[in-house]
């Protein structure tokens, strides 16, 4: 890991900001845990071409092209709108079960990021209030947290549409879904804590804040040059910065019942 200074946010402008905040919003792959080990999903848009092929005949270039599995279910979606024959949605259907099959297989053996666990912890401590924001399906997403025994830090999980794969970030559909969840807040109040450029789109077109979470140079310094409002390559400085906002509060308490 590279060093943190100099590249991502200090502790000052971390704790400013999480201070600034009443909801921290969480995508899943990534933040929480690693889902599918850094490997492509090349082989589950594999298996919905040939299924898709099956029911539709040759498939568009642009789905053809497609090696990941959330980005063929938008080429399919936009398939079945531009074609001017008549297409049933059954393999866009299918193509979305496909994905959700994999993503429970893949929670079983998922690793969760370091430090995630106490870095909420002490967010609820803080009275923050927390959600799952995810292009994975909230099923599986769900089990994962069941099997961590992290489902009572959150309050809901806000994941893709299997109707409307169009609505999965960069749209802001699951982060508005989100701040309903938490009682209609004022974006201006919530935060999203994503690993890529997608998530930081959806945080801006929804209206809130943006923490980035990568340890991808490259990323880091596009994610600073499209309006994120702070970067890390791991959970370790937040966590810092979260502890030392209780500590403040705690100082604040303790100076206010002595001055009375």
């Amino acid at each position: 890991m590279w060093p943190l200074s100099g590249r991502s946010s200090g502790p000052r402008a971390l704790r400013q900001l999480l201070h600034g905040v009443d909801a921290v919003f969480f995508d899943f792959d990534g933040p929480v845990c690693d889902l599918f080990g850094k490997k492509p999903t090349a082989h589950i848009a594999e298996e919905i071409k040939v299924m898709a092929r099956l029911e539709w005949g040759a498939l568009d270039r642009d789905v053809e092209d497609c090696h990941d599995s959330h980005g063929i279910l938008h080429r399919l979606r936009d398939m079945l709108d531009g074609t001017p024959a008549q297409r049933c949605r059954e393999p866009l259907d299918e193509a979305n079960t496909i994905v959700t099959r994999h993503e429970y297989d893949a929670v079983n053996s998922a690793v969760q990021a370091p430090d995630v666990e106490p870095l909420l912890d002490v967010l609820l401590d803080l009275r923050k209030r927390l959600v799952v924001v995810s292009n994975n399906a909230k099923e599986p997403v769900q089990r994962y947290l069941e099997r961590t025994d992290l489902q009572s830090r959150f309050e809901a999980v806000c994941g893709r549409d299997p109707r409307e794969p169009r609505r999965m970030k960069p749209h802001p559909d699951a982060v508005r879904r989100a701040l309903t969840a938490v009682g209609g807040m004022d974006p201006a109040k919530a935060l999203l804590v994503g690993d890529q450029l997608t998530d930081l789109q959806a945080a801006k077109a929804a209206g809130i804040r943006f923490l980035g979470y990568t340890q991808d140079r490259r990323r880091l310094r596009r994610m600073k040059q499209h309006g994120a409002d702070g970067v890390v390559a791991s959970h370790a400085p937040v966590l810092v910065a979260a502890r030392a906002l209780v500590d403040d509060y705690s100082c604040e308490r303790r100076l206010q019942t002595e001055s009375k």
